[in-house]
């Protein structure tokens, strides 16, 4: 009987681990498909190269597999020169690759992803945060316990998103993002007359609680809240990206009943 018992348990932990590897699922990161935003002076639209290689090499590094996906597939431009981390994870580690060979939504299925993440850069304001494919995906992702990620104009990409009960993914939930003061300083998008929306605007319409300078204290400060991870400014990209990954690896730990079970059988024998 206690071979029985203990074998019982051995299996269990065995299922579990089992589990855990068969889990292991990917990152999507979602990005632009736009170099400029459509007016006469053609405004850079490019994605945030320091907003997205640093996230994609923390993942990769960990051991995620990362797919990149847009509103139209193939190729996402950037900006910024690949300095530092950017140039290594472009020599190294396929980035410019990965980033190059973007999927369309249709191409994405939601259950074979552990988190999204969307970096900065003007892009996603226009053609991912309309985007209903891929808002659709966003929120699968999420409702199946993911986590998503972002960097400053990122979170303007999932103000938008809706879950399954109608109220919107960013209702109730503290997120940081790019500040409708900075923003109106700025000549980047004309003090942001050419935007759709203004981000810190668009997430409070959509009932989050704001985080900008005004109440934290580091503008750096990554902020994290039910399984959303987000940050003003592209310095903290890459800490979006760790943290993200802890929450993932929180949820993806074997189950200690099993292990529990097999160390009382150890103890009897």
């Amino acid at each position: 009987m206690k071979n029985l018992i203990l074998l019982l348990g051995l299996v269990l932990i065995t299922f579990g681990f089992q589990a855990v590897a068969a889990d292991a699922k990917k990152i999507l990161i979602v990005a632009s498909n736009l170099e400029d935003m459509g007016d006469p002076d053609k405004h850079d639209a490019r994605n945030n190269l320091w907003e997205y290689a640093p996230p994609y090499h923390i993942f990769v590094s960990h051991g995620y597999s990362v797919d990149f996906a847009s509103p139209d597939g193939g190729t996402v431009p950037f900006m910024m020169d690949p300095l530092g981390i950017s140039s290594y994870t472009i020599k190294y580690e396929g980035f410019l690759d990965k980033a190059n060979s973007s999927l369309v939504p249709a191409q994405v299925k939601a259950a074979d992803y552990a988190a999204v993440y969307i970096g900065g850069g003007y892009g996603t304001l226009f053609d991912v945060a309309a985007n209903k494919p891929l808002l659709d995906i966003m929120a699968a992702i999420y409702q199946n316990g993911g986590v998503i990620g972002s960097s400053g104009h990122g979170a303007g990409a999932f103000a938008n998103v809706k879950l399954r009960n109608g109220k919107f993914l960013v209702q109730g939930k503290r997120v940081a993002g790019f500040p409708d003061s900075t923003e109106k300083e700025k000549t980047w998008a004309k003090q942001g007359s050419l935007l759709p929306f203004l981000v810190e605007a668009q997430l409070r319409k959509n009932g989050a609680v704001i985080i900008n300078k005004d109440n934290i204290a580091d503008k750096h400060d990554v902020i994290i809240d039910q399984r959303i991870v987000s940050t003003m400014f592209l310095p903290s990209a890459a800490l979006v990206a760790k943290e993200m990954l802890i929450l993932l690896e929180q949820d993806s730990k074997p189950d200690s009943s099993a292990q529990a079970l097999a160390d009382v059988e150890r103890k009897r024998l």
